[in-house]
């Protein structure tokens, strides 16, 4: 479980592919802290540690994932929002992140907003998946590419977050622009509440 707090951007230094699976290799400042088997999210994918050295770690991810996310967008020297899984004795900073990507979406519009900024993303829409929690509410929590954030102006198939400084200078949101894909996970509260109204 993750909050959507992102630690630091990870840089990728190292694809291989092996038949449906791909071994992605990264570098970050808390490489020495992680321990082989240990989960943590990559733009908002939650993968495990199989391997380490000193400088580097080494996570896989499967066809479905690759399938469901931008992770098989990814080359060597892309930033990835990376955060590890949450200490249960500490404060839920932003909210329940799983790590179990929904889907993905493009980047439509980037906007200023006189220091900050506004990011909006069209997704496909899909009525029976949105009948099952699968959409955003004004107000609410969206993941994108594993930061949590406040949903604003939401339609059916798009919705806008604000971006402040320091959010745009420490994850790889400074990196999207137009056209970028980025990773969605929708608020699993919202999901289990749908999924309890088709039992009414």
């Amino acid at each position: 479980m993750f909050s959507g707090i992102v630690e630091e951007c990870a840089k990728v230094v190292a694809i291989e592919k092996d038949r449906e699976n791909v071994h992605f290799t990264l570098t970050c400042s808390f490489v020495n802290e992680l321990g082989i088997d240990q989960s943590v999210s990559h733009n908002g994918v939650c993968l495990t540690v199989v391997k380490k050295t000193a400088d580097t770690y080494v996570v896989t991810a499967m066809k479905e994932t690759l399938d469901r996310s931008n992770l098989g967008l990814l080359q060597v020297g892309d930033e990835v929002n990376v955060e590890r899984s949450m200490l249960m004795n500490g404060r839920l900073d932003g909210h329940i992140v799983q790590g179990h990507v929904d889907q993905t979406a493009q980047c439509i519009a980037v906007d200023d907003a006189d220091g900050s900024y506004y990011f909006t993303f069209k997704y496909d829409f899909d009525k029976e998946m949105a009948q099952r929690g699968y959409f955003t509410v004004d107000k609410g929590s969206v993941t994108v590419n594993g930061v949590s954030l406040t949903v604003c102006n939401p339609t059916n198939d798009t919705f806008q977050v604000a971006i402040i400084p320091y959010t745009f200078e420490n994850t790889n949101f400074h990196n999207i622009q137009v056209g970028t894909v980025v990773n969605l996970e929708f608020d699993i509260i919202g999901k289990y509440i749908s999924r309890l109204m088709e039992f009414k």
